[in-house]
C-alpha cells in the first residue's frame, strides 16, 4: 500500500468522513480519493477547491503576507468542508475531507487529519527544505 492509499485510508476513518481526497492544487488532478457519492461527485469538487487554495495564496502573496495555511474551513448545513495543505513536500498538495456534520467531531478531525498529514510528509520524498513563510511564493526582489 502506498502512502497515498495509507493516508486516504486514515482520513476515511475519521468520525463522520463522508469523502476524502488528495489533490495537486496546481493542476487540480486528484491523486486519490475514498468515499462520496453519485450527488457528491469528489471529481467535481476537489478541483474546485484548488481554486479556492490557489485564490487565497494569491491575496495572502498580494497582501505580502509571509504565512502559510494550515488549513481552509467551509461549513454548509450538514457538513464541514476541511482543506488542510500538505507541507513538506516538493509537491502543491492538499487533503480534501468532508464531514457530516451531525456526527463530526470538527476539533478532532482537524488534529486527526494534521497527525496524517505529517505522517503523509514524513513518508513521502523531499529535496532541499522550504523556509517557512515562503513555501509557495519566494521573497520578492
Amino acid at each position: 500500500m502506498n502512502n497515498i492509499d495509507r493516508s486516504l485510508d486514515m482520513a476515511a476513518n475519521i468520525k463522520g468522513a463522508f469523502a476524502v481526497a488528495i489533490v495537486d492544487f496546481d493542476s487540480g488532478m486528484t491523486l486519490g480519493s475514498r468515499g462520496g457519492s453519485p450527488e457528491f461527485d469528489l471529481d467535481v469538487a476537489a478541483p474546485g477547491n484548488s481554486e479556492v487554495v490557489r485564490t487565497k495564496l494569491e491575496v495572502m502573496h498580494k497582501l505580502g503576507l509571509r504565512e502559510t495555511i494550515e488549513d481552509i474551513l467551509i461549513t454548509l448545513d450538514t457538513q464541514y468542508h476541511l482543506i488542510r495543505i500538505i507541507r513538506g513536500t516538493d509537491e502543491q498538495l492538499f487533503f480534501y475531507l468532508v464531514l457530516n456534520r451531525a456526527q463530526a467531531n470538527l476539533a478532532m478531525a482537524r488534529r486527526d487529519l494534521r497527525v496524517i498529514e505529517q505522517q503523509f510528509a514524513m513518508a513521502s520524498p523531499q529535496t532541499a527544505p522550504q523556509p517557512a513563510g515562503q513555501a509557495y511564493f519566494p521573497a520578492q526582489r
